[in-house]
């Protein structure tokens, strides 16, 4: 039972890093209708500043200048497509995307080489005890971080004006732009908030028990596309459910691996696509997703 208690605490502390990612993917789909592949590597990039400004800033100035450096590149990434490929549709920006990833990424592996580096995180590798169940105190943080950061967006969406603004356009850009929304800037916005949102992911994904960050660091958001098409890309909500759905399956495939020999060895890696395919059998639109309607 304590192990079992250990694995769904682990999953949900997994879960709740995962949204931070999967809200990023999910509010730039809604505000420009463009997938992001680039995203896992601008964590990356966000992460790799932080270990690099650690010592000479301290962890929270760190912190901020990865959230400062990732949305930087983030929206810089979206200014030029929108300049570059003006009028394009959204698929041919998405393309773009894997090109800037492939560029990004092999520009990070040379300065980061074969090591793991440290992010500074003042928790370590300390862990904490509740009845019996061990958890590691980033674990802890992480949950903590993670609901205080996506309360913080929700609220934004909610009674910003920026929020208002995203929401009309996602329900009809046209519309929108009619009514006086600017949405070059809503876009932006978006787009350097979910690059800002993977930085804080990524320190968290090479904290304790992970040996720190290194160049696959950001192969890790990948996990987290399947929470965000699990939930639906248009719903926020969706992206939360998925995500804390994928940390969980993840969790419990990863911990009891032997139990589950059966079905083969590095069973979690797969989970998270698995459990996407077999719910998209059942909603393809997602659990949280909107139905397209068709006028006939």
């Amino acid at each position: 039972m304590t192990k079992f208690a250990e694995t769904v605490l682990n999953g949900l502390a997994l879960g709740s890093v995962y949204a931070l990612i999967a809200l990023g993917f999910v509010v730039i789909f809604k505000a420009s209708g463009v997938m992001n592949f680039a995203h896992g590597s601008i964590l990356l990039l966000g992460g790799w500043t932080v270990a690099v400004t650690h010592q000479a800033v301290g962890f929270p100035l760190a912190v901020l200048c990865g959230a400062l450096a990732a949305g930087g590149a983030a929206g810089l990434l979206h200014t030029l497509a929108a300049r570059g490929l003006r009028g394009a549709e959204a698929h041919a920006l998405t393309i773009l995307t894997i090109g800037v990833d492939l560029l990004l990424v092999t520009a990070l592996n040379e300065r980061i080489g074969p090591d793991f580096l440290s992010t500074g995180d003042p928790w370590g590798d300390a862990v904490a005890g509740f009845g019996g169940v061990a958890v590691t105190q980033s674990r802890l943080a992480g949950i903590v971080v993670s609901v205080l950061l996506i309360g913080g967006v929700f609220a934004l969406f909610r009674w910003s004006r920026w929020g208002l603004s995203m929401r009309a356009a996602a329900a009809d850009q046209e519309a929108a732009a009619l009514m006086g929304i600017r949405l070059n800037r809503v876009r932006l916005a978006a787009w350097c908030l979910a690059g800002a949102l993977a930085a804080v992911a990524a320190v968290f994904l090479a904290a304790f028990p992970a040996p720190g960050l290194d160049r696959t660091t950001g192969q890790i958001a990948l996990a987290a596309f399947p929470a965000a098409i699990l939930g639906g890309m248009d719903s926020a909500v969706g992206a939360l459910a998925g995500s804390l759905v994928i940390g969980l399956s993840s969790a419990l495939a990863a911990g009891y691996q032997e139990q589950l020999s059966g079905l083969g060895t590095g069973l979690a890696d797969v989970a998270p696509y698995l459990v996407m395919v077999l719910v998209l059998l059942v909603r393809p639109n997602g659990l949280f997703g909107s139905k397209e309607l068709s006028r006939v």
